[in-house]
């Protein structure tokens, strides 16, 4: 049974449009008078998914209009160097918006980076604060992943009012937010977060309309785990070793898609469908930063 192309939640293309709706309003947005929105990202170490994320990053602040500042600094750099390095950013007033790109080396408290960051420029939406206003319904920059994601189901029209909806995951990037996000005023879902140690989860999983995978291991979910039907939004993303792929891997999801895609009504492919739109939540942080300046 082959795959259709209607089943496919296609998170590249979408990326695209929204992106060429970024830079039209970048460009209108500059021509009165704002300013060019600058987006500073930190890289530490050379590890090589970080590297390709953070030039991912970089291209598309060009597609939009941005200016993209890139910041290398070595795997060994002490924890109060990179501290003072964001001390930085923060001060720097053509700056909009800073992201620190995770993983960082075991020797740096990834909670006390992020604490660091101006919750003006957080838009990667891991700040205390930012996090606070959005489990409030407040206002705030959300973090890129999740609302990635609620776009992604918005433009495809994905009915999740009173659906039940179940997040395998629970970590501060995405799994919980996506839980709290699902479940407010405008999406409405009936929400589950399951996780690492919950028990009997697959008789959870197949209750769910909607099913949003980030536990983070490769191909975890099955078809067994799966209503027929359902709509499946995978966030993993895994280097798996094969020596017939040019590059020696390929890219797996948290679902196995072959088969999933065969009971699912909808799916994201993995690569090309959560990634692209991560990237778009990030820019669309990004613009909003630079709007509040300019009204400030």
């Amino acid at each position: 049974m082959t795959i259709t192309d209607s089943k496919i939640i296609d998170g590249k293309q979408l990326a695209k449009t929204i992106q060429l709706e970024i830079a039209e309003e970048v460009e209108s947005f500059v021509g009165k008078g704002g300013k060019q929105p600058n987006l500073a990202a930190v890289l530490v170490g050379d590890d090589g998914a970080s590297r390709t994320y953070v030039n991912a990053k970089v291209a598309a602040c060009k597609r939009c209009g941005f200016i993209s500042t890139s910041i290398h600094l070595p795997s060994h750099i002490s924890q109060e160097d990179l501290l003072a390095k964001v001390r930085e950013l923060n001060a720097d007033k053509d700056i909009d918006g800073i992201i620190v790109q995770l993983p960082l080396p075991d020797h740096i408290e990834v909670d006390l980076v992020t604490s660091e960051i101006d919750p003006a420029k957080d838009v990667d939406g891991f700040h205390p604060e930012s996090i606070g206003k959005m489990n409030l319904g407040w206002d705030t920059y959300i973090s890129a992943t999740p609302f990635g994601i609620t776009q992604m189901l918005k433009r495809y029209k994905i009915e999740t009012e009173g659906k039940h909806c179940v997040v395998i995951g629970r970590s501060d990037i995405v799994g919980t937010p996506m839980s709290i996000l699902m479940s407010r005023k405008g999406m409405d879902a009936t929400v589950t977060c399951v996780h690492s140690r919950t028990k009997d989860l697959k008789s959870i999983t197949k209750q769910a309309d909607i099913l949003i995978v980030a536990i983070g291991k490769a191909e975890f979910v099955t078809a067994d785990m799966v209503k027929d039907g359902a709509v499946v939004i995978d966030v993993g993303i895994h280097r798996v070793e094969d020596s017939s792929a040019k590059k020696g891997f390929r890219l797996k999801g948290d679902v196995k898609f072959e088969e999933v895609a065969q009971k699912a009504s909808m799916i994201s492919p993995v690569p090309g469908g959560v990634g692209p739109m991560t990237i778009t939540g990030l820019l669309i942080n990004t613009l909003k930063a630079a709007k509040n300046k300019s009204c400030a």
